[in-house]
């Protein structure tokens, strides 16, 4: 899978502080709601036009993402609720923080942010639901040129760096190219899969 930024940190840097976390008893439900929780309180300050806190915040909540997973792992409690759980904090989490920019932005008239903002929730909403449909539909699906980490990571940077209408724009611009991708890769894979189907009907 091609993407812009690494999905992983070195086990060594990650895998000592999840193991650690599981002996104390956190559970993985707990770091995940940790960090939809940290995303609430970056979305707040965001609201307030506190960007470079709000940014901070948000890149630390985003972390703790790399945790949950090594923590099930560690104590034995991988479960199906709890891959399902952490995906949608991850939307909820994306969602509050441009949700915060939006209420920023509209009390301020700033109309052409608040619609790329939209067309940012948008695109990282619908590249996450062709994933899921997809996979529903019994196609895996993993490219993805700008997926949640490069999200997160450009628009926490934007946030500290003050750059919020650049960051917009390229949030918005390239979260629906990467949906449109995903859709490209999906229709390619369905066309095949149906081939195959029809084949071996043909063949019983």
């Amino acid at each position: 899978m091609f993407t812009l930024l690494p999905h992983t940190l070195p086990k060594r840097l990650t895998e000592p502080v999840g193991q650690g976390l599981a002996r104390t008893g956190v559970t993985p439900n707990m770091i995940t709601t940790a960090g939809l929780a940290g995303a609430v309180v970056a979305a707040v300050l965001v609201a307030r036009g506190e960007f470079l806190a709000g940014g901070i915040v948000m890149m630390a909540a985003a972390a703790l993402d790399l945790l949950d997973g090594i923590v099930a792992r560690a104590s034995g409690r991988v479960t199906a609720f709890g891959g399902v759980f952490d995906s949608v904090c991850d939307r909820l989490s994306e969602a509050a923080v441009l949700g915060g920019l939006v209420f920023r932005l509209a009390g301020q008239g700033k109309r052409e942010e608040v619609v790329l903002a939209f067309a940012a929730v948008v695109g990282s909403l619908m590249v996450s639901y062709l994933r899921a449909r997809a996979e529903a539909a019994g196609l895996e699906l993993r490219e993805g040129l700008f997926t949640r980490p490069e999200r997160v990571v450009v628009l926490g940077v934007g946030l500290i760096f003050g750059q919020v209408r650049i960051v917009l724009w390229i949030l918005a611009v390239l979260a629906n190219l990467t949906a449109l991708q995903r859709l490209w890769v999906v229709r390619g894979r369905a066309v095949a899969l149906d081939r195959e189907r029809d084949g071996g009907r043909s063949a019983g």
